[in-house]
């Protein structure tokens, strides 16, 4: 059976179901500076965003068989060049779709109707009634870039919410809910009071000012994909300029410091990195992580 790193936690039904399947777990977490001296004695790490497990630690570690990633986005794991090593990357794209999409709406519902503002001002004494004037959701146009799994699970929630969905994505997809999908990214600026991205990183898309540039005068954009797919600097210059009315991010290029300009702008709506942080998300991350790396050293293959 498998000697495993599980570095950044993992839900206690996950771990019960790999040492069901007998294999040892190390619960303590390695700091990345010292793990390329700890992880050449483990056959597996299992991580989530704060591990990195680069060329130099795949190196370092000849019996590493698995890596696995607790969430969708890969890019704090060379991925490439653990594949050219025979390395089983695995991830969780599914188990956090509802809970990443929950916090779009909810920063949504923050910038439309102030709530990130107007809960600072009123805690430090103000009473801003008037000046906080919203709008609805309910009527307006949502685009999403990427419609995934994620892309999907908001379509139809804002569906439910009364909005129009218009999305983007380079493959075919079809929905059970009404929606219009192009292939199109200029048709979804063009179109969308609010727009989310949702896409795994910056290599697929950079958002810049030609992007902002070409989405309506008053437009909200979301990030609760990956830091680096909103160019920051040009971000600032929409909303300052107030090409954009807002921005409700999750993720950063700096984290764990994100741009101050950016935390502390009235029109921005801030989280740290917590869009798949709920109960009911870690559980089904756990399961579906164990399951994988189970099956997979039991020589099932990975998916389960």
């Amino acid at each position: 059976m498998a000697k495993i790193l599980v570095n950044d936690g993992i839900s206690e039904q996950g771990a019960q179901i790999l040492r069901d399947a007998g294999h040892e777990l190390q619960m303590t977490k390695v700091e990345q500076d010292d793990l390329i001296n700890e992880l050449k004695n483990y056959d597996a790490i299992l991580v989530r965003s704060a591990t990195k497990v680069r060329t130099e630690h795949i190196d370092a570690s000849p019996g590493l068989k698995l890596v696995g990633r607790g969430g969708v986005g890969l890019d704090n794991i060379d991925v490439d060049y653990a594949k050219t090593k025979g390395i089983e990357i695995v991830n969780t794209p599914a188990a956090s779709s509802d809970s990443v999409a929950e916090l779009v709406l909810m920063h949504m519902f923050n910038l439309a109707r102030w709530g990130h503002a107007s809960n600072v001002t009123l805690r430090k004494g103000e009473w801003n009634k008037k000046k906080y004037k919203g709008v609805e959701l309910s009527g307006r146009t949502l685009g999403i870039i990427g419609f995934g799994r994620i892309g999907q699970s908001l379509g139809r929630k804002a569906v439910a919410l009364g909005m129009k969905v218009v999305a983007y994505d380079v493959v075919d997809v079809a929905v059970d809910y009404d929606a219009t999908i192009t292939k199109s990214m200029d048709e979804v600026l063009g179109a969308a009071d609010f727009v989310s991205v949702h896409v795994p990183n910056k290599n697929f898309l950079e958002m810049t000012s030609e992007h902002f540039n070409k989405m309506k005068d008053g437009a909200y954009i979301i990030n609760c994909a990956r830091g680096g797919v909103l160019k920051e600097d040009d971000l600032l210059t929409a909303l300052n300029s107030g090409k954009l009315a807002g921005a409700g991010l999750d993720c950063y290029d700096n984290e764990p410091k994100p741009n101050p300009d950016l935390l502390n702008h009235a029109n921005v709506s801030a989280t740290p990195h917590i869009g798949a942080a709920t109960v009911d998300a870690q559980g089904r991350v756990g399961l579906e992580l164990a399951t994988k790396v189970s099956n997979f050293f039991a020589g099932k293959g990975a998916v389960a």
